[in-house]
């Protein structure tokens, strides 16, 4: 009989501190994707059927004037915008009703919109997790500040990848592979990700341009959730401590901007390294992993778990651009062909590529979920 009411206390305290910052940053982010799509298909004439936050069964909801049901939905795993003409949750056209529709009904069904609309309405939610990122960090970097070290070489430490290098205290890094560096954070990160392979590093010493190149150590680490990863290491240390430099609006924006960019940019370096084996799957992370993320961050306090939003909105909008069908690039891959052939994709086709892309997605729901799980029980 005790283990009950430890269980239930074990219950809520996993539902407060993981399950509920979980549920709260998801959602966040699924708005911000959903109503990208919602915005731009109204403005395009399009009749908005439902816009849901999770699936499955409704928990509430209500209908506005243009006859948009806006529901919660009971499974917050992610959510959708149903257009009209479409004939589900995954905006599958629905050709037997496209079928019977008369010139009134085709013209707010999205199905017959244009292709450059359509494309527009499609973009615009990994478009809008872009553009939320940024203006998230953008108020960030205005009022807590940006962390900042100048790319300046400190200290080296011996036998390291640095050394055998050549490099030198009082070196300035201006590029690492073509890539600009402005702080010392950039090299840092660009470092990490280069673990055993040859990079450039362009450095000012004394006042002169000089070209070296290094290979950075390979090095296991395992960070506070557990995840064990392989990442380069140079051996150097700044010439000076952090500091939060704080920007005015304008710059801001921009520095906000080049953070995207680079998430981004590392992200698919990151991806492309896996896909070709020279890097491992454990740095990928399943729903249980973002949960115990958003935990984590939800107890640091608001400026970490805001840093935390921005990041995951980047990696949602990028992964939804992934020519998977079901994802926003898939369909962004069939109105592409259909460019091309000047025709749209057959039924036959879209059916099999929607068939095709639920298997990959849930194929590597289940391989990242086990992944979770791998991590937190030894030997599963």
């Amino acid at each position: 009989m005790a283990l009950i009411p430890h269980f239930a206390l074990t219950s809520l305290a996993w539902t407060y501190h993981y399950i509920l910052p979980f549920v709260v940053v998801l959602s966040i982010l699924v708005f911000v994707h959903e109503f990208g799509h919602y915005w731009v298909a109204r403005r395009c004439g399009v009749k908005i059927d439902a816009f849901s936050i999770g699936f499955g069964p409704e928990i509430f909801g209500w209908t506005d004037s243009a006859g948009t049901r806006w529901r919660i939905a009971l499974i917050p795993m992610g959510g959708f915008v149903k257009m009209f003409g479409d004939a589900d949750a995954s905006s599958r056209p629905d050709i037997e009703a496209a079928a019977q529709m008369d010139a009134e009904t085709r013209r707010v069904s999205f199905m017959h919109k244009k292709l450059w609309q359509k494309s527009l309405v499609v973009s615009a939610g990994p478009v809008a997790n872009f553009l939320f990122a940024i203006l998230v960090m953008t108020v960030l970097f205005a009022t807590v500040g940006q962390p900042f070290t100048p790319p300046i070489i400190g200290k080296i430490q011996p036998g390291s990848a640095a050394e055998h290098a050549g490099l030198m205290t009082g070196d300035v890094v201006q590029s690492v592979d073509g890539r600009e560096v402005r702080r010392f954070e950039e090299l840092k990160l660009l470092v990490t990700l280069a673990p055993g392979q040859p990079i450039k590093l362009n450095i000012l010493r004394n006042g002169q341009p000089l070209e070296l190149v290094a290979t950075p150590a390979v090095v296991d680490e395992r960070d506070r959730f557990g995840n064990v990863e392989r990442m380069g290491q140079l051996g150097v240390y700044p010439s000076s401590e952090l500091v939060m430099r704080h920007e005015g609006p304008p710059t801001a924006l921009w520095q906000a901007t080049r953070e995207t960019w680079s998430i981004t940019s590392n992200t698919l370096g990151v991806v492309w390294q896996m896909i070709i084996g020279t890097r491992g799957t454990g740095d990928l992370s399943g729903p249980i992993g973002i949960a115990q993320m958003s935990g984590e961050f939800w107890r640091e306090g608001f400026v970490p778990l805001t840093q935390f939003v921005a990041l995951l909105s980047i990696s949602l909008g990028l992964i939804n651009l992934f020519p998977i069908p079901v994802l926003d690039g898939g369909h962004l891959l069939f109105y592409a062909i259909e460019a091309v052939h000047g025709r749209p994709v057959s039924e036959r086709a879209l059916a099999f590529g929607f068939r095709v892309g639920f298997a990959l997605i849930l194929s590597f729901f289940i391989f990242v979920m086990w992944q979770d799980i791998a991590r937190i029980i030894p030997g599963t």
